[in-house]
């Protein structure tokens, strides 16, 4: 059986090079060369093991792609824009909530039997922020919950079984103060994570190794950064092209530690880091990316409410009829 790894990369779009695309101008000689070319817009790509292209993050619906409906359909395959009626920006609204819980990839996969986990640790004053009501959780934070397997923590992250979601603990360590915004779903998890942690700091190529080594012991792991989408949002004080950088060191390492069954599956919810111009997200089809044996199964996708299906279809698991 395959071994799915899921890795969300928050905020990235596809753009044509040009001076306004700080993905054209980043140092990325991992993915140029895993790719065959940049990761910008430009002409399907697709053989055995590899696929990439664009897919279209709109969803049929007019307005600007936003993260609660955009994570909703990446995690459930259900066309939650459509659903609704528009693009909800941030947090999932309680109708997405209950589609969440009930037809998350993560639960599907657990209900038969697979081993699911999620690379991420969360810290302890996070838990207790939700439990107070300060935070509310995010899409991804609540498929991967309707799973019903366990979180990982600051003791996984410091024993290297977790990667953390700004890669190499640069931003947490340096207890950048960051607000809670509707542009940045899972900003509240930074907010929390602003204490100075007694972890090192690692390369991205070093935490690369450890989501590889973790997704070789999982039928399916979800590993999620909103780095992009913070530069992209210009919320860091680290420039984008330097945030890609490092996002091109890190996924070079986990293809290049992946276990021979591992497949990659690389996406996002919305564009937003592929332009300069401004700060709010695009309407750019977003990557799909599928680096490994399984990438047959992805052959086809050319929207982002196809990858749930693909991946329960690669874990030998059928897909629940999506909701509408």
């Amino acid at each position: 059986m395959h071994s799915l790894l899921y890795l969300f990369l928050d905020g990235i779009g596809l753009a044509p090079e040009s001076d306004d695309n700080p993905i054209a101008s980043a140092r990325t000689p991992h993915l140029r060369s895993l790719l065959g070319r940049p990761l910008l817009a430009g002409p399907d790509i697709v053989s055995e093991h590899l696929i990439f292209r664009g897919i279209d993050a709109t969803m049929g619906v007019a307005g600007l792609p936003q993260s609660a409906t955009g994570q909703t359909a990446l995690f459930t395959g259900v066309n939650a824009a459509q659903l609704v009626g528009m693009h909800i920006a941030t947090y999932p609204t309680a109708p997405l909530r209950e589609i969440i819980a009930r037809q998350s990839i993560f639960k599907s996969a657990a209900e038969a039997g697979r081993r699911v986990t999620f690379a991420n640790p969360f810290h302890a004053l996070y838990w207790k922020a939700v439990d107070e009501g300060h935070v509310k959780l995010s899409a991804t934070t609540l498929a991967f919950q309707a799973s019903g397997a366990p979180f990982r923590d600051l003791h996984d992250l410091e024993r290297g079984a977790a990667v953390f979601w700004d890669i190499t603990h640069e931003v947490a360590r340096l207890g950048r103060p960051l607000r809670r915004t509707r542009a940045s779903p899972n900003a509240e998890a930074a907010e929390s994570d602003r204490q100075r942690f007694p972890v090192p700091p690692i390369s991205p190529e070093e935490a690369g190794r450890r989501l590889a080594v973790l997704a070789a012991d999982h039928h399916l792991t979800l590993y999620e950064s909103f780095l992009t989408d913070l530069a992209g949002h210009r919320r860091l004080g680290i420039d984008a092209e330097r945030v890609i950088s490092t996002i091109d060191a890190f996924v070079g390492a986990v293809a290049r530690h992946r276990a021979p069954d591992t497949t990659i599956v690389l996406t996002s919810d919305h564009g937003n880091v592929e332009t300069r111009s401004f700060k709010g997200h695009t309407l750019n089809r977003v990557p799909l990316v599928v680096i490994g044996p399984a990438a047959a199964h992805f052959r086809n996708i050319r929207s982002i409410t196809q990858v749930a299906s693909a991946i329960l279809r690669a874990l030998d698991i059928n897909a629940p009829t999506p909701a509408m």
